[in-house]
């Protein structure tokens, strides 16, 4: 199967210039991305469950992939939630997928937001980016129409490595449109 085309630049370019540039002493210690996971809770799926069907298919569009339901970990009565309710969908994207959904993440849907200052700075401490997305529209498979209502989208990418610092510079190397005011 053909490599997409970031996966490519990664293996080519990004790999050398990050093992050079974080001094490694193996090029199999130089950062990658291992996954991406897209999720979103939709809580209006207690009350009418054609809603997270609907959501499930326009996150299948986005991502490419079959998604899974994600289901209510212990029961709520103040809201209304039982244990194995569904609750949300996630997509686990890998290999090519996963490359392709970052290239379009950050050339065709970041740039399409309105009012666009750049995405945080900030990661979790152990490597990882987590980015969270109001409004679905940017994605180019997406009518305008698709949705009445807005659910947000928690987009997490995990990285190879533990250190942020490395994470960081992995990503920017991607050329995720981080925020020109580094204020940690």
């Amino acid at each position: 199967m053909a490599k997409s085309r970031l996966e490519e630049t990664y293996i080519n370019k990004i790999r050398p210039e990050l093992y050079k540039s974080l001094e490694l002493k193996n090029i199999m210690e130089t950062p990658k991305i291992e996954k991406i996971v897209l999720n979103i809770g939709v809580k209006d799926a207690v009350a009418d469950s054609r809603v997270l069907q609907k959501v499930t298919t326009l996150l299948e569009n986005i991502a490419g992939q079959k998604a899974v339901k994600t289901l209510a970990k212990k029961s709520i009565a103040g809201f209304k939630i039982r244990e194995g309710m569904p609750l949300g969908t996630k997509v686990t994207l890998r290999r090519r997928l996963m490359y392709e959904f970052l290239d379009k993440l950050i050339n065709l849907a970041l740039p399409n937001v309105r009012d666009f200052q750049g995405v945080s700075v900030k990661l979790d401490g152990k490597g990882n980016y987590n980015l969270g997305i109001k409004d679905w529209i940017i994605f180019p498979e997406l009518d305008y129409g698709a949705l009445d209502k807005s659910y947000g989208m928690n987009v997490t990418i995990h990285t190879s490595t533990s250190d942020d610092k490395q994470a960081f510079e992995l990503l920017k190397s991607f050329g995720m449109p981080f925020k020109k005011d580094v204020t940690n």
